[in-house]
């Protein structure tokens, strides 16, 4: 059987999946995870609220992954500056670009442009410890709208309304607690188009939402509205009555007179930010109606919420690669089962999966699906694909450091993992304490 070189751009579950299944399928495949940030998982370290207690699963298990003799991981490396698509090709069979959706997609209303209206990517990052983010975060305004009908909305609308001190069990990095702790919301409105039925929530992000005894959790009763088409749903799928029947849950429930509250405004469709002398004053939403067929259209009928910022949760948006073909419409490479396409024509040794070939939609388990169809056909096209010029593994190692290249690898990644473990232990028992600047996680991972 061939021996396999692959080089996977892009470290998160995406990336790492991609190289499981492939050193699974072919005995003889060998490949290099290559990221551009100093630590792997991707948005699983860097997209995630640092109290979900579930992601810690996840990454013990990309962790076993990362254990395999056959995988390596290469980061602080960055595709199309330290390493370019020419070089790739000079060391591995095949490339597989798994670089995921990192930027916020556009909101297109009047008022977006100003200062205090934020968007939401931007903000998990920085809840999230991300190195190459500002280390401080504004956080004066009162009272705030998110506007989006997903987990990330439900994820920030949480940060947002959580008292900083309930995070230290977390793995909260430390500027991060002393910017949530000078926090001063305590009301957090947010705005989904469509009803109960149709909100893309899933059941155990939105039951978190009561978890803190400082949160109540209030549903605007006028948009708790279900025609036909969300009845079905409701009927044919189990995670759809499991949210309707928390969102009916807190419609009902008495408030406790908790010193935060999170809204949730059903049927609103966020048209306006409204300024005064540069700054969020108010957003204006316009309430919609059932057309039918589970979508909606405005009714004509405006209303003004006063908030001095806004978070905008309206989905994630891949960015474009160096010498990679990509569509700008859509936001991906464009591809056919994960086989990269340009003009109609297969880009031979090109690969991708994950939210960069098919958008940021999904979970992991579609995450999995997606890596399985993509080494499904970079098997397929084996005999097809060019063998590199250098085919000696240390030949890439070599390379890098040639260029000054300060890459970290998973040994490295093992020592900035027990360090940050070891500040939580430090600081009277704590999870963790994320390192977030990343010249001392460079330092810490290469010794």
């Amino acid at each position: 059987m061939r021996s396999l070189r692959v080089a996977v751009v892009g470290g998160g579950p995406a990336g790492i999946y991609a190289a499981d299944i492939l050193t699974r399928e072919h005995p003889e495949a060998q490949v290099d995870v290559i990221e551009r940030l100093p630590a792997p998982y991707g948005l699983v370290r860097y997209g995630v609220a640092p109290d979900h207690p579930r992601i810690k699963e996840i990454i013990k298990a990309l962790r076993r992954v990362l254990d395999n003799d056959r995988i390596r991981f290469f980061g602080n490396v960055d595709y199309g500056t330290d390493l370019k698509l020419d070089d790739l090709k000079r060391y591995y069979d095949a490339v597989i670009f798994a670089t995921g959706a990192m930027a916020d997609r556009a909101l297109n209303v009047p008022g977006v442009e100003l200062p205090q209206s934020h968007g939401a990517a931007d903000f998990v990052s920085w809840y999230a410890g991300h190195p190459d983010v500002p280390r401080e975060w504004p956080l004066e305004a009162e009272s705030v709208a998110v506007i989006g009908a997903g987990n990330v909305a439900l994820d920030v609308a949480r940060m947002l309304a959580k008292p900083a001190d309930e995070q230290l069990v977390t793995e909260i990095a430390d500027n991060v607690y002393e910017g949530l702790k000078a926090n001063r919301a305590t009301d957090v409105h947010v705005f989904a188009r469509r009803g109960p039925a149709h909100i893309k929530f899933s059941p155990m992000e939105l039951r978190e939402l009561s978890h803190s005894p400082s949160v109540d959790v209030l549903v605007e009763e006028d948009g708790f509205q279900i025609d036909d088409a969300g009845q079905a749903e409701i009927s044919s799928h189990k995670a759809t009555k499991l949210v309707v029947d928390t969102l009916l849950k807190y419609l009902e429930g008495e408030p406790t007179g908790a010193p935060h509250r999170i809204h949730l405004h059903m049927m609103h469709n966020p048209v306006e930010i409204l300024g005064e002398d540069g700054n969020v004053v108010a957003i204006r939403t316009e309430r919609t109606e059932y057309t039918g067929d589970g979508n909606v259209r405005g009714t004509g009928e405006f209303v003004d919420t006063p908030v001095q910022a806004v978070y905008r949760a309206v989905g994630y948006l891949s960015s474009a690669l160096p010498d990679v073909p990509f569509d700008d419409g859509a936001g991906v490479i464009p591809n056919e089962g994960g086989r990269v396409f340009l003009d109609g024509e297969q880009v031979d040794g090109l690969y991708v999966t994950g939210w960069i070939k098919r958008g940021p939609v999904g979970l992991i388990g579609h995450t999995k699906s997606d890596a399985k169809e993509t080494i499904e056909h970079l098997l397929a096209d084996i005999d097809k694909l060019a063998a590199p010029e250098f085919s000696d593994p240390e030949a890439i190692v070599e390379h890098l450091t040639a260029r000054g290249v300060e890459f970290t690898t998973e040994e490295g990644w093992a020592k900035l993992d027990a360090h940050e473990l070891s500040l939580g232990e430090a600081f009277g028992g704590r999870e963790r304490v994320k390192v977030v600047p990343r010249d001392q996680m460079i330092r810490i991972s290469r010794g």
